[in-house]
């Protein structure tokens, strides 16, 4: 099945002496190595015969291979990213020579970027997006936020998905594997087995002294706490463990790529902001596994709903961003007195504010929040994802996109 990154990948081959491949186990990554042109060779330090060979002597093994060479689950051997730098450096002006992967570790992207600053370029890979699940085109949202395009371009946007593809995506989920197999059972017995690993073999390899009853038990209670505005005491005083353990527990969710840390945005407000973060389980199936709910009858009576449904909204958006290079922070907007905006996008092609509906019709009461925030921030425009039929012109700066769209 093809994916929206390889283009992005082949892109920064051509700039970048080594590109890393980031993301949360059983995304692609391994599958994403078999794009790259032939020639290249792919280590595994899962292998034990591969581990062996990279770890006894990085240096030297980077000396006989000084290009096109893929190391797949790098974080198995810290003392490799020093040996790259030395290697890139052999040869700094060759671009193409080494693609790395990892998961599973917070410490990761630390470890790439105080060794590799400058010589690395990083991809975060996520499991399959709504197009790449069911095998459509991809969208013309992204350019035309990437590239600033004016609001009036948004309207020829035509939805690419159905409602029955939505809803069977938002329920089973984006990991590749359970779509590969196509079989309820087996998607059950995935997520099942999935969760466990994570827990028993990453968290306890990367953390060995955590404690693991309490560690399963805050996993239990991401199912309800996604979408929330998290407060920390809380989440303590229920677990029975300290602040500062809860934030670390946070920390590590985010870290592995299972949870997405939102904070607040308070730049130059005016207003009181609400400055607890926000956050999510990236995958709905992980979400809804973790809630029970296997149905769209069951997700759609849950009081969790419209959170599962925003997250996999923003999830989506997300990644069609990453899958195309774009630099940008996410944010979400709440004031003291209750105005809300889900998602505030700032990055490169400045300031967009989005707020995310389930319902086909929106009021404009709805969206007094986001109007007022585009007008007193100056921003270019707002978007307003729905479950509309097609696009429509709230006002100058203010366009609703079906979900469909991406």
């Amino acid at each position: 099945m093809k994916r929206q990154y390889t283009a992005l990948l082949h892109e920064l081959l051509a700039l970048f002496p080594c590109v890393a491949i980031v993301g949360v186990r059983q995304c692609g990554k391994t599958t994403l190595l078999q794009e790259l042109p032939q020639g290249w060779k792919i280590i595994d330090l899962e292998k034990a015969s591969d581990l062996d060979r990279i770890s006894r002597d990085p240096d030297l093994f980077l000396r006989l291979n000084p290009a096109h060479i893929a190391i797949d689950e790098c974080q198995s051997v810290p003392e490799l990213y020093p040996a790259l730098r030395v290697a890139i450096d052999a040869n700094r002006e060759e671009c193409g020579r080494f693609v790395v992967t990892g998961s599973s570790s917070p410490g990761l992207l630390n470890a790439i970027s105080e060794s590799l600053a400058g010589r690395v370029a990083v991809i975060e890979l996520s499991p399959f997006s709504l197009a790449e699940a069911c095998a459509l085109p991809p969208s013309d949202i992204y350019p035309l936020i990437i590239n600033q395009n004016p609001i009036h371009d948004f309207l020829e946007l035509k939805p690419g998905s159905s409602l029955q593809q939505q809803s069977a995506y938002w329920v089973q989920g984006s990991y590749p594997e359970p779509w590969l197999k196509n079989s309820p059972r087996f998607h059950r017995l995935w997520m099942q087995n999935y969760i466990k690993t994570y827990i028993e073999r990453d968290i306890l390899r990367l953390f060995p002294g955590i404690n693991r009853q309490k560690y399963r038990l805050f996993i239990q209670m991401l199912g309800n706490l996604s979408g929330n505005i998290i407060n920390y005491s809380d989440v303590a005083r229920v677990l029975g463990v300290s602040q500062p353990t809860v934030r670390e527990y946070f920390h590590i969710a985010h870290g592995t790529f299972i949870w997405r840390h939102i904070p607040p945005y308070e730049k130059n407000a005016a207003k009181r902001i609400v400055k607890h973060p926000k956050g999510y389980l990236r995958d709905s199936g992980i979400l809804h596994f973790l809630l029970h709910l296997d149905n769209f009858d069951a997700l759609s009576a849950h009081p969790q709903m419209g959170h599962s449904w925003e997250s996999m909204v923003i999830e989506n958006l997300l990644q069609g961003l990453n899958a195309r290079g774009a630099a940008f922070d996410c944010y979400y907007y709440r004031t003291g007195a209750g105005a809300e905006i889900d998602l505030i996008l700032e990055g490169e092609f400045g300031l967009v504010p989005v707020e995310i509906k389930y319902g086909q019709k929106v009021t404009m009461r709805d969206l007094r929040g986001i109007r007022d925030f585009v007008h007193e921030r100056n921003c270019r425009y707002g978007i307003v994802i729905n479950n509309a039929e097609q696009v429509v012109l709230y006002d100058e700066n203010l366009i609703g996109i079906p979900f469909g769209c991406l």
